[in-house]
């Protein structure tokens, strides 16, 4: 009988066989994702409209500060108004050009360094427990005891307006939350044999919190953080909306949709493009974070 071990044929056939392709986590997250379309066409839809925040001094057929009277409140498509005029005969497409720089800032810079912050504190806590815990967490109840909205409105109107108070009010709305997700995951981390391994080998607390517990807990504080910015974009048009964000004639959506709801009888379909942008704006953000979120569950 002919060993089969030493075959030739089978060996090749052995050879043939299709081998396993190994992955990173970044990689199957993307392998993921690529097949979410729903997912990517807002994904596109997003980066459209940095583009044409970014890009508006190009895109913008006028100067979204010049009025003329003789021009106000035009219909969308009047001569070169593409989307109409506003109460002071501004072009609506250039001032929603140029409103979503701001609009888009204030919708990701406080998110960003509400991260920063409160996935630094939470991280702290999470790992330390203890005092440090306690005073860390309940320092964050205080926050979390009032709504966010109501919270934003009283730090704003302390602060007083302008972009920099806005976004400071802003920030700070949204480090408690980010400060739960990244203890709670920072909890859970520190307690498994990996991160005693590391402290059993000499590791410095520095390096356990750099290359163990921050590669664990990213994760679900980027997700979380991903579904805040639709949150924050309506926030901080809220907060231009009650006049405590930028200041006219200054182009922004929120302040955009106070000026233009005066003349909601006249032409209610040009006061509701602001509006829009601003709806459309955020449900392409929401979608995007729903994609994330399942993209990088490991567990799906």
């Amino acid at each position: 009988m002919t060993d089969a071990t030493s075959d030739p044929i089978t060996l090749n056939q052995e050879a043939d066989l299709p081998q396993a392709v190994v992955r990173g986590y970044w990689a199957s997250v993307w392998n993921r994702l690529k097949y979410d379309y729903v997912t990517l066409f807002c994904l596109v839809l997003i980066v459209l409209i940095v583009l044409s925040a970014v890009f508006a001094p190009w895109l913008a057929p006028f100067d979204p500060e010049k009025s003329s009277m003789a021009n106000r409140l035009k219909p969308v498509g009047y001569k070169e108004y593409l989307l109409g005029t506003d109460e002071q005969g501004r072009d609506i497409l250039s001032r929603i050009l140029y409103g979503g720089r701001t609009s888009l800032a204030m919708g990701i810079l406080p998110v960003a360094f509400g991260t920063l912050i409160g996935g630094l504190f939470g991280i702290i806590a999470g790992y330390y427990g203890g005092r440090v815990n306690m005073i860390i967490m309940r320092t964050m109840d205080v926050f979390f005891a009032f709504p966010s909205v109501l919270l934003a409105v009283a730090i704003s109107g302390s602060l007083g307006g302008g972009l920099q108070n806005q976004l400071a009010s802003l920030t700070i709305v949204f480090i408690p939350p980010l400060c739960r997700v990244a203890e709670t995951a920072a909890s859970q981390v520190r307690t498994m044999d990996f991160v005693d391994a590391a402290r059993a080998s000499g590791a410095s607390t520095f390096s356990i919190l750099k290359d163990h517990v921050l590669i664990t807990v990213i994760s679900p504080v980027l997700v979380y953080a991903s579904t805040l910015v639709s949150a924050s974009i309506l926030l901080a048009s809220g907060l231009s909306f009650l006049g405590l964000g930028v200041s006219p004639p200054t182009p922004d959506w929120g302040l955009m949709l106070s000026t233009l709801r005066q003349s909601i009888w006249v032409q209610p379909l040009v006061c509701a493009i602001p509006g829009i942008a601003i709806l459309i704006t955020s449900i392409a953000f929401n979608i995007v974070s729903d994609g994330l979120r399942v993209a990088m569950d490991v567990k799906s």
